[in-house]
């Protein structure tokens, strides 16, 4: 991510950290920093998106109740990019056909 990119991450993390109780004991600037070091890869927009996803309770795995953690951040980031290559090469028409289904008319 670019310097600008980071500071809409930081951004965007901040509005999900509001979002869910957090521990009076958590170092917010240490939180913060953890989570930018595990998604410092991502693209923006799929960070927002999956940050978003979470807050609506969108995600199967998370709970409602808490903050994501990092590790499960990235599991949502990894798995809505393998769904966005995918519609892209379903969309370019690379996907290979199943074996059953070629040259059926």
């Amino acid at each position: 991510m670019t310097a600008a990119e980071l500071q809409q991450a930081t951004k965007a993390l901040a509005a999900m950290f509001s979002c869910f109780p957090q521990s009076a004991l958590t170092d917010v600037d240490m939180q913060m920093r953890g989570y930018l070091s595990a998604v410092q890869e991502a693209e923006l927009a799929g960070l927002q998106s999956a940050i978003q996803r979470f807050m609506r309770s969108e995600v199967k795995t998370g709970n409602a109740q808490f903050c994501p953690s990092s590790a499960q951040l990235c599991i949502e980031l990894r798995e809505r990019r393998a769904i966005r290559e995918l519609l892209a090469r379903r969309a370019a028409g690379t996907l290979a056909q199943p074996v059953g289904r070629r040259g059926a008319a």
